[in-house]
């Protein structure tokens, strides 16, 4: 193509409606025609990034390969389109503001008074046409958080408006609005909808293309209506209902002819099909296991899935492709006690030590980690799961029973985890921990080099704590082998049982940010495998 077309899709009536799910399962569609597509996420809110959000106010926090903490949709982008995102993928008001105020700053705006128009929204636009501006993409696909009509979104919405003036036919808008069912009155009503296009339009944008969340199937009839008082064509109205999984909603989405429907608005001729086979491979594996393999997911946020969103969609994937269905157990670490831990973990086949920062639950986790050691269950640490499990066999195996982190006991005399030492003088904590893709080398005749089958790889960090590699002789002596480290630095990445007949396994990167559907990873895979057999 010629030339890069946007797409931007924004949200109306309530949030959490799924814009990530549309924006990622229309990227598929194009890319699987053929296409080259990314997709981006504008957060309205004022934080630089979602590092230093508590995972109960935001959910998870992503990190890209290039080391950016970002919103969990990008996870969602990189699962469906099997791509890697990066810094200029997720962009906040915080980034934005702050950028205009440096160049303020630096005298770039040559005295003028600085003000939401044209500064700000100048530099949107900059950032949405950064992408395109590469050559790189056919289609960039931006989905602007939170909802039309917020205070927040404005300077997005008028730059929106700015750009589809200034574009014309290479770019249109796709709004998702929610169409609520009444039990009262048995129907479904759209008043919501058209109050949120109304609301769109009196900010300058007109949407080419409605998608209806709903619980219930809508009516032909009401799709014209929507479509009259909307201003948009019949066949552009197109019903998102409830799927099982996520990984259906691209499949969806194509039935209802929603790429086809872009293309037409955009003016561009293509009568083939989104190649899916492979997706519908997955699909068929996702449905049709039977059996069913029980997992328990140990950490402290487990009252908000969305905290581990990466680690619960890559346990899906590695389950489906092993024929089971994925039986998940959220277990809180806090509840966890010795006393108790057969109680709530005799029946798993496998648990996962989640990551996470701090003092509370910590205890509950290092007891999850000695039930599994102890009796044999498939286990798998991610971060502080990790170290958590490396304090567990410093107190239980070494004798070492004040071992602890620096991060929560700063005095202890045996700091089994202790802070790196590139962090010790940090003060800020936004965007300051180890973050991105690093190496690191696998030991041969190691459980994961038999897993990743390589002497070397790439996994992405998310930490400030290490393990302390004054204790790695104790380690090694007595049956915990040290078997990834960084060539780099000689920080230990991944301990692991040297028991053959244990799959008990630490890493203190973060694996579930490399999963994707059509490419799982082999981590997960093989901690399944070996907990189902």
């Amino acid at each position: 193509m010629s030339e890069t077309k946007y797409i931007f899709v924004t949200g109306g009536v309530a949030s959490s409606l799924g814009k990530g799910i549309i924006s990622a399962s229309l990227g598929k569609l194009l890319q699987a025609r053929g296409y080259r597509v990314t997709i981006q996420k504008f957060d309205p809110y004022i934080n630089i990034d979602p590092g230093t959000l508590n995972p109960f106010e935001h959910g998870e926090c992503y990190v890209t390969a290039d080391g950016t903490e970002t919103d969990l949709d990008l996870g969602h982008y990189e699962r469906f389109l099997n791509i890697q995102t990066h810094r200029v993928n997720n962009v906040t008001s915080g980034r934005i503001y702050q950028e205009v105020i440096n160049k303020e700053r630096r005298g770039d705006y040559l005295g003028t008074t600085v003000q939401v128009i044209p500064h700000i929204t100048n530099e949107i636009k900059e950032n949405i046409l950064y992408l395109g501006n590469s050559g790189d993409f056919d289609f960039v696909i931006t989905e602007i958080g939170g909802t039309v009509g917020d205070i927040e979104s404005l300077p997005f919405i008028e730059s929106i408006r700015q750009l589809r003036w200034e574009m014309g036919r290479n770019c249109i808008n796709i709004h998702l609005t929610y169409v609520p069912y009444l039990k009262a009155a048995g129907e479904l009503k759209t008043k919501p909808t058209q109050h949120s296009v109304k609301e769109l339009q009196q900010e300058g944008v007109q949407p080419d293309i409605i998608v209806l969340r709903t619980e219930h199937p809508i009516s032909q009839q009401m799709r014209h209506k929507v479509a009259l008082f909307c201003n948009v064509e019949y066949d552009a109205v197109i019903e998102s209902a409830d799927m099982k999984t996520i990984y259906e909603v691209p499949i969806r989405m194509q039935e209802e002819g929603l790429d086809r429907i872009v293309l037409r608005k955009l003016g561009i001729e293509d009568t083939r099909k989104a190649e899916m086979d492979d997706w519908n491979m997955f699909l068929n594996k996702l449905k049709n296991a039977h059996r069913s393999v029980r997992i328990g997911l140990v950490g402290k946020y487990v009252r908000l899935s969305d905290a581990y969103k990466s680690i619960i969609e890559s346990l899906i994937h590695a389950s489906a492709y092993n024929d089971r269905k994925l039986d998940l157990r959220l277990i809180l670490s806090e509840d966890i006690t010795r006393d108790n831990a057969k109680e709530k973990l005799a029946d798993l086949d496998g648990i996962i030590i989640a990551p996470g920062f701090g003092e509370r639950g910590m205890e509950g986790k290092i007891e999850a980690a000695r039930y599994a050691r102890e009796n044999n269950i498939t286990c798998l640490g991610i971060c502080f799961g990790m170290q958590c499990m490396a304090i567990e066999f410093a107190r239980n195996v070494l004798g070492l029973t004040d071992a602890h982190s620096t991060e929560v006991a700063e005095n202890t005399s045996n700091p089994v985890i202790d802070i790196m030492e590139s962090q010790k003088n940090v003060v800020d904590m936004g965007g300051t921990m180890r973050l991105g893709s690093f190496e690191c080398r696998l030991r041969a005749n190691t459980k994961v080099h038999r897993i990743y089958g390589s002497d070397t790889i790439f996994e992405r960090h998310r930490h400030r704590y290490e393990f302390n590699s004054d204790y790695a002789e104790r380690f090694e002596r007595n049956g915990m082998v040290l078997s990834g480290s960084n060539p780099k630095t000689n920080l230990t990445e991944i301990i692991e049982l040297a028991d053959p007949k244990h799959w008990y396994i630490g890493v203190q990167f973060h694996p579930e940010y490399s999963s994707t559907v059509l490419r799982p990873h082999p981590l997960f895979i093989d901690f399944i495998r070996n907990a189902i057999h």
